[in-house]
């Protein structure tokens, strides 16, 4: 790593905010209205750290592309425009940004980085919040079912433990169905997590009926008064109507089984796929009713970017977004916040 590259990890992870430009933009005070100090501070170490390669490669390539230039001229706009289309922001949005730009020029006719930063920090906000935001009720008293669905190797099974992580830390008491009984691998994969959290499995063995997995979880959670039931499901896409017959077959148990709960499915996408992330997504939304995003690998990518475009295209809502491997490293899906550690 140089020395420059090294220095500007230092700055990055340094300070506990995004950053003067990006305060003004959003305080605060606005964006962790009623955390802690600790969560709000726990929060934006982990969103940096683990969207540091994008930031660094966002602004490495503006950083050049307005060295020594006193004005955002043609030359310097499709640079920028480049920079952005590399963190896999989708060439849609990278020319939004980039038009919105060049219609008004930050102040000082676009020759300041910082407010040039400041500038696309808001107009990728507005972006972000003109997509479907993520439901309010989240942790709500209601008891409730979740549905992860995702190929194999998006990190499926890890981010079930997150979520079960995060129930726990909202005192929910919570259970694991290991529906994708296709693979003997993800069922001991997730009877690893529960041991690591504490958290019982329901498990059948490898090539059971999924639906029964679930039916025998549904049972359990409530002769045990557990809240929260998270169910892993198969990831084979490519066999689509096999796993639209699986999941209409899971969703009638839980209909019968789970009347007057809540039902929410969760994709997870790999962000280290980039754009092929948002191609999978399609085609699970066409087969799958998904109500809501989870990107992961975030941390190994310097195609953060594509979250942009995931919430802007997809019109599906980001919840939340995997920065790290362990139980801890979930963070909910902010808009700007995103924004901010995007760009520095």
């Amino acid at each position: 790593m140089s020395d420059d590259r090294r220095d500007s990890e230092r700055d990055f992870e340094g300070d506990d905010g995004p950053g003067s430009g990006v305060l003004e933009l959003a305080p605060e005070s606005k964006l962790f209205a009623g955390e802690s100090e600790e969560n709000r501070k726990g929060f934006w170490k982990k969103l940096k750290r683990g969207l540091f390669m994008t930031h660094t490669e966002i602004l490495d390539r503006v950083g050049s592309a307005m060295s020594g230039r006193a004005t955002l001229d043609e030359e310097t706009l499709e640079i920028l425009e480049e920079a952005l289309i590399g963190a896999d922001l989708g060439v849609e949005t990278a020319l939004e940004l980039v038009d919105s730009v060049r219609r008004d020029p930050p102040r000082g006719g676009g020759g300041d980085l910082v407010a040039l930063k400041e500038r696309l920090v808001d107009e990728m906000s507005v972006l972000l919040l003109d997509a479907p935001q993520p439901p309010s009720s989240d942790g709500a008293g209601t008891p409730r079912v979740t549905l992860v669905v995702g190929v194999n190797g998006v990190g499926k099974t890890t981010t079930i433990a997150k979520l079960a992580r995060l129930a726990q830390r909202r005192d929910e008491s919570v259970l694991l169905a290991a529906g994708d009984t296709f693979r003997a691998a993800a069922i001991e994969q997730l009877e690893t997590w529960g041991e690591r959290l504490g958290v019982e499995v329901v498990r059948q063995s490898a090539g059971a009926d999924p639906a029964a997995v679930v039916y025998d979880a549904l049972q359990a959670a409530r002769a045990r008064k557990v809240r929260h039931v998270i169910v892993d499901t198969a990831g084979r896409l490519h066999t689509k109507e096999h796993l639209m017959r699986e999941l209409g077959k899971i969703g009638r148990v839980i209909d019968k089984e789970a009347a007057g709960w809540e039902k929410r499915t969760l994709l997870v996408l790999d962000a280290t796929t980039g754009q092929n992330a948002i191609a999978q997504a399609r085609s699970f939304t066409r087969v799958v009713p998904v109500d809501g995003i989870v990107l992961t690998k975030l941390d190994g990518t310097a195609k953060g970017g594509m979250a942009v475009a995931v919430a802007r295209d997809l019109r599906v809502p980001i919840l939340y977004l995997g920065v790290g491997e362990t139980a801890e490293d979930l963070v909910p899906f902010r808009p700007r916040e995103l924004a901010a550690a995007l760009l520095g």
